[in-house]
């Protein structure tokens, strides 16, 4: 059974922000809860984003409530939204409206609409709930699509044949959806992603898109289940020929990128690159990653295979694990334990070896006459090496070594 709409005022206003947002909301447009913070408020879960509906101008009265609540507004004009921080507070505002699509995969085209076209617009049943907040109206649940019903019985379910067509994101939402809320697609819903995805509609989005979702649903805690229902739907191969996702292998990149501070969805995004880098680099290119992002996830994908056998071949000193692990992204290491790599010298190195530094610096040596050059940066490496192989301690020591290597190289 649905809530009340006194069980859901309750519900709403002890989500935190609210005591402060329910006031200051008074005067302005009619507005509304929607999308995930409706359905984690339905699900007793705690809602991490807090997205309002407004029928009016969402950007004008994302103005007036950062003036009210003393914060800053951020307004992106195209779309007619905008967010609005103040202090710890953040949310969304957007204009209610209407979509059509140009032709598959493009962006939408808005108009302004009622909150009813606005939730019938959207992507899932389980998306398509409002919360009134203003006036008498706060508490009451708007449900046009069957929302609830379809939460309840753990369905995701599409509004539309063509929804996977028009907006191809939605396969890897629906899974994601799936892994995180412990749903499943309806049959209809299934049948049509599957269409979809053997029919390439995925390659009609652009990188950035794809990336946004895709690294989301690597990142979920249930990464392996939902590597898992790509591979099942086709969706891996979708994506790239050659991306025939490994489950086992991602869960456990993604594990190991949590066990050394690693991002967990970059780190499962190597994993699936690393079956064919070659192949996959110009797809992990086009996905439009940070140049740091994507430099690390192709030299893990790489590299990472080798590491992992070099490490299990035998054990390493510690300047050989430095020479092995300290120019390599964390990255390289989570898929190098993924890979089974023994864990004790990446962690090792990752929690202690990697932060050792010498007390002495190249001041140090240019003060006791060893000239600019090759030499001065080879003895600072050298004794660096010896230092963590314990073979010297302390600053004299280290000056002392790193002296003697410098004339060493001078001659």
């Amino acid at each position: 059974m649905p809530p009340r709409d006194v069980d859901l005022r309750e519900r709403v206003r002890r989500l935190r922000g609210l005591e402060r947002l329910l006031p200051a909301l008074e005067g302005l447009p009619p507005t509304y809860l929607v999308g995930g913070a409706v359905r984690d408020l339905l699900r007793g879960a705690d809602a991490v984003d807090l997205d309002i509906a407004v029928e009016g101008d969402a950007r004008s009265a994302a103005r007036a409530l950062a003036d009210r609540l003393g914060g800053v507004v951020r307004e992106h004009e195209r779309f007619g939204t905008a967010t609005v921080r103040a202090g710890e507070l953040m949310f969304d505002l957007a204009t209610t409206r209407r979509e059509s699509y140009p032709e598959p995969g493009a962006l939408p085209t808005v108009e302004r609409a009622s909150l009813d076209d606005d939730l019938r617009r959207r992507d899932f049943t389980i998306n398509t709930m409002a919360v009134g907040l203003t006036g008498d109206d706060l508490g009451h649940l708007y449900d046009p699509c069957g929302g609830v019903a379809d939460l309840e019985e753990g369905v995701v379910r599409v509004l539309h044949d063509r929804s996977f067509i028009d907006d191809p994101t939605r396969l890897l939402r629906a899974v994601r959806y799936e892994v995180r809320l412990g749903l499943r697609m309806d049959r209809r819903t299934e049948d049509l992603a599957r269409s979809a995805a053997a029919g390439g509609a995925i390659r009609t989005v652009s990188g950035a898109r794809v990336r946004d979702e895709l690294l989301d649903l690597l990142g979920e805690p249930e990464a392996r289940a939902g590597i898992e229902r790509m591979h099942e739907l086709g969706l891996d191969r979708a994506l790239h020929p050659a991306l025939d996702a490994d489950p086992e292998l991602v869960a456990s990149a993604s594990l190991g990128a949590v066990a050394i501070g690693a991002d967990r969805g970059l780190a499962a995004l190597a994993a699936l690159c690393s079956a064919a880098p070659q192949r996959l680099d110009r797809w992990l290119s086009d996905l439009h990653l940070t140049s740091e992002q994507r430099d690390a996830v192709a030299r893990a994908a790489r590299v990472a295979p080798g590491l992992a056998a070099e490490l299990r071949e035998r054990d390493h000193q510690p300047s050989e694990l430095r020479a092995l692990l300290g120019r390599e992204p964390l990255l390289t290491l989570a898929l190098a334990l993924a890979m089974r790599a023994p864990s004790e010298p990446i962690l090792r190195w990752v929690t202690k070896l990697g932060s050792v530094r010498l007390e002495i610096t190249g001041n140090d040596l240019l003060a006791a006459g060893v000239p600019e050059g090759p030499a001065l940066g080879r003895a600072l490496d050298e004794t660096l090496d010896r230092k963590l192989d314990g073979l010297v301690s302390g600053r004299e020591e280290e000056l002392e070594a790193a002296l003697a290597v410098a004339r060493e190289a001078a001659r």
